[in-house]
């Protein structure tokens, strides 16, 4: 499994929406130049994590994105299944629950189950209030640098 630029573009737009949101309603505009990403590629990932639910758009002058639910009820999981669809590292029919020819005697399917595992474990257990408040952290962090 290798994250595209969507999912990883993605989780950085949405840690920012998340940090400049809570005011008011972020524009991708806003969002594109703190993140260097593309308008337009932008506008691609948000519309997707709005037909998720994990966005919501407010039309007019001062309209824009912000966060439909709660940071802490978001997880990188939800996230990156929204951009990036099925996060599993191998397409193993067993694992799958489809039946394989081999599967009584394969013992990989054991290594590809606790990497899935182990890998849905983290993503689901990091939250998007906790990348806030990381984020947080290392921007005082860089401030304090200068």
């Amino acid at each position: 499994m290798k994250l595209t630029s969507k999912g990883r573009y993605g989780l950085r737009a949405i840690v920012d929406l998340a940090i400049h949101s809570e005011q008011e309603p972020v524009s991708i505009k806003s969002i594109s130049m703190r993140q260097g990403i593309s308008e337009r590629y932008l506008e691609q990932i948000i519309a997707k994590m709005k037909r998720s639910g994990l966005v919501e758009s407010v039309r007019g002058a001062a309209g824009g994105y912000h966060l439909a639910k709660n940071p802490s009820d978001i997880s990188v999981g939800d996230i990156l299944r929204c951009l990036e669809g099925d996060l599993s590292i191998v397409n193993c029919p067993e694992i799958n629950e489809t039946k394989c020819e081999v599967s009584q005697l394969c013992v990989t399917k054991y290594v590809w189950q606790k990497i899935n595992g182990s890998i849905q474990h983290t993503i689901n257990h990091i939250t998007l209030d906790e990348l806030v408040e990381q984020s947080k952290a290392l921007l005082l962090e860089h401030e304090g640098e200068k």
